[in-house]
């Protein structure tokens, strides 16, 4: 089967988040005839084995956004459109040829497929494959296949997800000055926000972009009533200069006009290791521009944990969670090429 047939075999099979069980029952069985697989929950590891050789791990979520459109893959031109078909079921389709056809053996590969990445932080599958095969980290290096238009994207921006809360108090619509209005007094605050632009960060030439962003906001109980509460969802992308907790006072003090802020979900930016050898040798194979990862991706969660990490991928940054996502047929083939090449001219 080709790569392309692969892919749309896999598009084909929903698993938006909270809904992976059966994309990976379905790679589950594909490979557990020639693989060592571990399933944890609706995760699942093939190649699992610790070994005294070096070894390279990628990893792929198997989840999509909600359906948006018309799910199913389609070939469009020279492109191919479907849910999921950038972010990220090209880069696990790459993972899959890579299973399918196991030549380089001068490397090791160990393949993770795992769940619920696009929901929140505290949930995403990838923290309990680690707990259960914490050896995993042990990688020459670990590459995700988020999309990156065929890039190496280095890092990743942390993110922050609060709720920001102007009080009020209710009244009869028709009488507002027996009330205060929630809404309209958070307006102001949303105004200084809309106006605030994104601001660049450089770390050793790779520029990140710091932004906040209302996501979601919520007010007022019915139409006849003053609405005593206003809650904003401000979304907060730092850069890797940043631990957590000072993102937070970050945050903090750009919703210092709130009467409340709950910090809901964090994740830390992901780390930049340029001297490692795995790291200059698969830059070299690309032969592409170095880019900062300017999304949240799991190398932010792999290298909090010790191991080295990037990010290369076929898919399109631009066409994640879009209604009608597609990418270029073509990056498959060359992703999978690079990573082939990668794993074999040493």
């Amino acid at each position: 089967m080709s790569l392309l047939e692969l892919l749309i075999e896999i598009i084909d099979i929903p698993s938006v988040t909270g809904d992976e069980a059966e994309l990976c029952a379905w790679v589950e069985d594909r490979y557990s005839d020639d693989y060592r697989c571990v399933r944890v929950g609706n995760s699942v590891v093939v190649g699992a084995s610790p070994t005294d050789r070096p070894f390279y791990a990628f990893y792929a979520h198997l989840d999509t956004v909600p359906v948006q459109g018309d799910p199913k893959a389609r070939i469009a031109g020279d492109r191919l459109v479907g849910l999921g078909v950038s972010d990220m079921k090209s880069g696990l389709a790459v993972m899959l040829g890579l299973l399918d056809d196991p030549e380089p053996d001068a490397a090791d590969i160990v393949c993770v497929f795992y769940d619920k990445e696009e929901g929140p932080s505290a949930e995403n599958g990838l923290e309990g494959v680690l707990d259960e095969c914490p050896w995993l980290t042990d990688a020459e290096l670990s590459i995700v296949m988020e999309p990156t238009d065929l890039n190496l994207e280095l890092g990743c921006n942390g993110v922050l997800n609060a709720d920001v809360i102007f009080d009020g108090s209710s009244a009869h619509a028709a009488r507002p000055w027996l009330g205060e209005n929630a809404v309209t007094k958070g307006g102001s605050w949303l105004a200084k926000l809309d106006a605030l632009e994104p601001e660049p960060v450089d770390i050793g030439g790779l520029i990140y972009r710091e932004v906040f962003s209302v996501t979601q906001a919520h007010g007022g109980i019915a139409n006849n009533i003053i609405p005593p509460t206003f809650v904003i969802n401000l979304n907060y992308r730092f850069p890797p200069i940043y631990s957590i907790d000072e993102a937070e006072v970050r945050l903090r003090a750009i919703a210092a006009d709130a009467d409340r802020i709950i910090v809901k979900d964090a994740a830390p930016a992901g780390l930049i290791d340029l001297e490692k050898d795995a790291v200059k040798r698969l830059d070299r194979v690309i032969g592409r521009d170095q880019i900062a990862k300017q999304g949240w991706t799991d190398v932010a969660r792999l290298t909090a944990r010790g191991a080295t990490a990037v990010n290369y991928g076929p898919g399109e940054v631009a066409q994640a969670h879009q209604v009608d996502e597609s990418m270029p047929i073509e990056n498959l083939a060359v992703a999978y090429d690079v990573v082939r090449r990668f794993l074999t001219e040493g």
